[in-house]
This record gives C-alpha cells, sequence and structure tokens, in this order.
C-alpha cells in the first residue's frame, strides 16, 4: 500500500494514500469520483489490511465543503467503508473518543487536518478545502472541542499534503473572502500579468489552528503540492482527479 505516515507509534497512527500508477485507479480512494466502484473497495482493504485493522473500522462522510462537524461513536463504524449511502451526511470533519475507528478525510488538492489530544483520547479529521477555510471549519470544530475540555496545550495537528500557493491561483472574488478572514494576507500574493491572486491555503489553515491557541510546534505539515507532485491527486489539474484518503486512528 502506497502511503506516507505522519505518525506511528503505539498509541496513534496517522497518514495519508498516495496516488500510484500500478495501483487500481492510480490507489484512488474516492466512491464519489471512480471508473469502478470495485477498484476504490479493494483498495480500501488494501489500506485497512496495511493498517491491521477491518474495512469496516473505517468511517467516511460525504463531504459538501461545509462546516459542520459530527462526533463519531461505534455505532458508527463502517459508515461510508463500502458505500456513500450509509457515509455521515453533510460533513466535512469527523472526531471520536473512540478507539480502533479510522477517521477518514477524501482531498485531491484541498487541506486535510488530522489531530489528537495527548490526554483525553480525542482524534479527528478535517477537510478544508478552500470553501472550509473561509467558513472556518478548522477553527469552528476546535473551538467546541476545547470547550469540551480539550486544552489547547494537547493536540498534535498534521496538515496534508495540499495544493501549493504556486498552482492555488484566484480571482478577486476567492481573494475577497480570504482578505476578509483579517489574518491570511501574508499568505497571498498577486501577479499582475495573469491578474490572479495566488494563495497558500495550508498555511491560512495552519494559521487558523495557531488563532485557536495550538502551538505552531505541535503542528506538522507535508508541504508536496497535489498539482506538482507524481504521487498527487489534483483536482486542478484533472478534474476526474482519484482522491487520496488522510487517516488517523487511535489504537
Amino acid at each position: 500500500m502506497n502511503t506516507k505516515i505522519y505518525l506511528n507509534q503505539a498509541t496513534h497512527m496517522v497518514g495519508m494514500t498516495l496516488k500510484d500508477s500500478n495501483k487500481l485507479e492510480e490507489n484512488n480512494m474516492a466512491l464519489h469520483v471512480c471508473k469502478e466502484k470495485t477498484a476504490v473497495i479493494e483498495n480500501r482493504k488494501a489500506l485497512a489490511q496495511s493498517l491491521d485493522v477491518e474495512l469496516n473500522d473505517f468511517v467516511c462522510a460525504n463531504q459538501t465543503h461545509s462546516a459542520n462537524f459530527h462526533e463519531v461513536k461505534h455505532e458508527d463504524a463502517g459508515k461510508g467503508a463500502c458505500s456513500l449511502d450509509d457515509a455521515i451526511e453533510d460533513t466535512d470533519a469527523l472526531y471520536t473518543y473512540e478507539s480502533n475507528i479510522v477517521l477518514c478525510s477524501f482531498t485531491a488538492d484541498c487541506v486535510p487536518v488530522l489531530f489528537y489530544h495527548e490526554d483525553t483520547g480525542l482524534i479527528g479529521a478535517i477537510h478544508s478545502g478552500w470553501q472550509g477555510t473561509v467558513k472556518e471549519i478548522t477553527p469552528k470544530v476546535l473551538a467546541y472541542l476545547m470547550k469540551e475540555g480539550n486544552s489547547p496545550e494537547g493536540f498534535h495537528v498534521y496538515l496534508g499534503m495540499a495544493l501549493s500557493q504556486e498552482k492555488f491561483e484566484v480571482d478577486q472574488d476567492v481573494y475577497d473572502k480570504f482578505h476578509a478572514l483579517g489574518y491570511a494576507q501574508e499568505y497571498i500574493y498577486y501577479k499582475a500579468d495573469t491578474d490572479k491572486y495566488h494563495i497558500d491555503n495550508q498555511l491560512t489553515v495552519k494559521k487558523q489552528c495557531e488563532l485557536a491557541g495550538i502551538s505552531s510546534d505541535q503542528i506538522s505539515l507535508d508541504r508536496n503540492c497535489t498539482f506538482k507532485s507524481q504521487t498527487g491527486f489534483s483536482h486542478r489539474e484533472d478534474k476526474r482527479a482519484g482522491r487520496h484518503v488522510s487517516f488517523i486512528m487511535r489504537k
């Protein structure tokens, strides 16, 4: 299984699958953008085997670029693992205090945000495309969880591979939304020859984590670009691109 493991320790596993031309559908993990659903399920089964879990331990959502989040319980295990029909509806962030649950986030340029808390058993997975970022899904989730008693000092955050600032070029309307946040300006530049703005969505999300109270040294970034990397799925590059799955589990 072609995966990038960000953390592998006795208690937690954090990682992200990679595009692989030798795998079925290049290791696409998404049922909503595929040629054959059976191929995606086989890829997911291979991932589950590599993690020493069952596919029915996975929990997936039907992501809609919302700011909605959902607490996963043991009875949710397997939802979305083999079908879109029973995936968690209209949700872009999942969190749980349960063990042996694999939380999944699907991306092809968007920022996957994976986190755990060292004291409370909390884990989470957030899908933050640019729409999720300007809707502030990550700080909203973190603020809610901190109110539940998860101290900022206990969080560890992993921001997976995403579209680079060089390749994320946008028009005035998207620029205005990021500018309105009040803290993203340092992650934006303008190119006069193309009349386009270039935004670093990943660093904006990192800033959101810091503003929520999480120290920079508790945040890890994968700065590989999904567009430029041979192992990246990029919707910008190819509208028919497959998806990575970023995952986190507490053993």
